[in-house]
C-alpha cells in the first residue's frame, strides 16, 4: 500500500510540470495591505490572464482590516476585472493594523474630492467571509481544476479545512479542496540554516500547523530565503510602469517604503509557479517530503519522505536571472500591451 501510495503522490507532483492546454484557475489568497509583494504578484496574476494563461476565479484576504479588500478590489478595477469576487476574512484578530499603504491607495482623492482609483465595491462594503466564498467557488469549479496561492496567512485554509458540509455543498472542507482542488503554491516558511522564523507562519502558526498537516491536494513552498535571493529591481518601478499616470500598484510600492528599494519577491515566485509549473529554467522542486511546525512560536522543518504532499521550491543562480526577468515583464506589462515572449 505504502509502495502504491508513493508511486500516486508522485505522478500528482509529475502532472504539475505538465503544460497547461486551457487557462489555469486560480483562487488567490492574501493578506494584502502588509507587505508590497503582494501588490505586485496580483499585477503579474492579472498580466497572466490577460495572456490567456489562467482566469482568476476569487480573490480572499486573510489580514483582518477593512482596507485588504478594498485594495484588491482596487487593483482588480484597475486592470478592467472588477467583477471578480472578493472573500475577506473576519475575527481572526491577524494584522488588524492599516499598514503603510492600502489606506493611503484607497483614500487616495483629487482636488475635487474623488477617488484617483476607480473601484467596484464602496467603502465600507461589507464583503463575504472569505471561507465561504472558498467552499462556493470550489462548489462550482470542475474537479481537480483549481490552483491555489496563498501568500499571506494560512488562516483561510485552515478554516476551509474545518469547514462542514452545507447549503453550498455536502462536502465538508477537506472533502471539497481534495475534490475540486489541484495543487497549492504557498509563500511561507523558513528553511535557511538560521532558522529564522517566517512571518506568515509566525502570526497564525495554529493556522499553519493545521493546514499543512490535513491539506489533502500537493503543497509546493516559495520560502523566504527563496522570495529575498531575488530581489525586485527598483529601478524598474521608475521606469517600466509609465504607462499608467496613477497606478495602484507603483504607489503602493513607493509607499511602503521611501525609495530607491529593491524588494524581495516573495509571493511572485508563488504566482509563477502556480501558473507555470513546467518551466525548469525558472525553478526545480526538492523531493517529496513533509514541512511541520516544530514549535508553538511558527519554527518550521522539512522532512523528505516518498509519500510527503509537500516539495520545496529551488532556485539556481541561472534560474534566478530567469525568473526576476519574467517577474518584472509580468508586474509591469501594460494593460493592453500585446503577449510577451514567455
Amino acid at each position: 500500500m505504502k509502495i502504491k501510495k508513493a508511486h500516486t503522490l508522485l505522478a500528482g507532483f509529475c502532472a504539475l510540470s505538465l503544460a497547461h492546454s486551457a487557462p489555469v484557475q486560480l483562487i488567490f489568497d492574501t493578506d494584502m495591505g502588509n507587505d508590497v509583494d503582494d501588490a505586485l504578484a496580483l499585477a503579474m496574476v492579472h498580466s497572466l490572464q490577460s495572456l490567456g494563461e489562467c482566469k482568476l476565479l476569487a480573490v480572499t484576504t486573510n489580514k483582518d482590516n477593512p482596507y485588504s479588500p478594498l485594495l484588491v478590489d482596487v487593483i482588480n478595477t484597475f486592470y478592467g476585472r472588477g467583477d471578480i469576487p472578493i472573500g475577506a476574512v473576519k475575527n481572526s484578530g491577524v494584522t488588524p493594523e492599516d499598514g503603510r499603504f492600502a489606506k493611503q491607495v484607497c483614500e487616495r482623492v483629487d482636488g475635487d474630492g474623488n477617488f484617483i482609483y476607480a473601484r467596484t465595491h464602496k467603502t465600507g462594503d461589507v464583503f463575504p467571509e472569505a471561507s465561504a466564498l472558498l467552499r462556493k467557488t470550489l462548489a462550482q469549479a470542475e474537479d481537480n481544476s483549481v490552483v491555489f496561492i496563498v501568500i499571506g496567512f494560512s488562516t483561510n485554509m485552515a478554516r476551509l479545512l474545518a469547514s462542514p458540509p452545507d447549503d453550498i455543498s455536502p462536502l465538508d472542507g477537506k472533502a471539497l479542496l481534495a475534490k475540486k482542488g489541484k495543487f497549492v503554491s504557498i509563500m511561507a516558511a523558513n528553511f535557511s540554516p538560521k532558522k529564522t522564523l517566517e512571518y506568515n507562519v509566525q502570526k497564525d502558526p495554529p493556522s499553519a500547523e493545521a493546514f499543512y498537516r490535513d491539506c489533502p491536494i500537493p503543497m509546493v513552498f516559495s520560502s523566504y530565503e527563496i522570495g529575498e535571493s531575488v530581489p525586485y529591481p527598483w529601478s524598474s518601478i521608475q521606469k517600466d510602469y509609465k504607462w499608467a499616470k496613477d497606478n495602484p500598484v507603483v504607489e503602493s510600492y513607493k509607499l511602503y517604503e521611501k525609495g530607491p528599494h529593491d524588494r524581495p519577491t516573495w509571493d511572485l515566485c508563488s504566482v509563477l509557479y502556480a501558473v507555470r509549473p513546467e518551466r525548469a529554467d525558472y525553478y526545480s522542486l526538492s523531493k517529496p517530503g513533509t514541512v511541520a511546525l516544530t514549535d508553538a512560536r511558527g519554527h518550521t522543518a522539512f522532512k523528505p519522505s516518498a509519500d510527503g504532499k509537500h516539495r520545496l521550491m529551488q532556485m539556481s543562480a541561472a534560474q534566478k536571472r530567469q525568473t526576476l526577468k519574467a517577474l518584472v515583464e509580468l508586474s509591469s506589462r501594460p494593460r493592453d500591451k500585446t503577449p510577451v515572449q514567455k
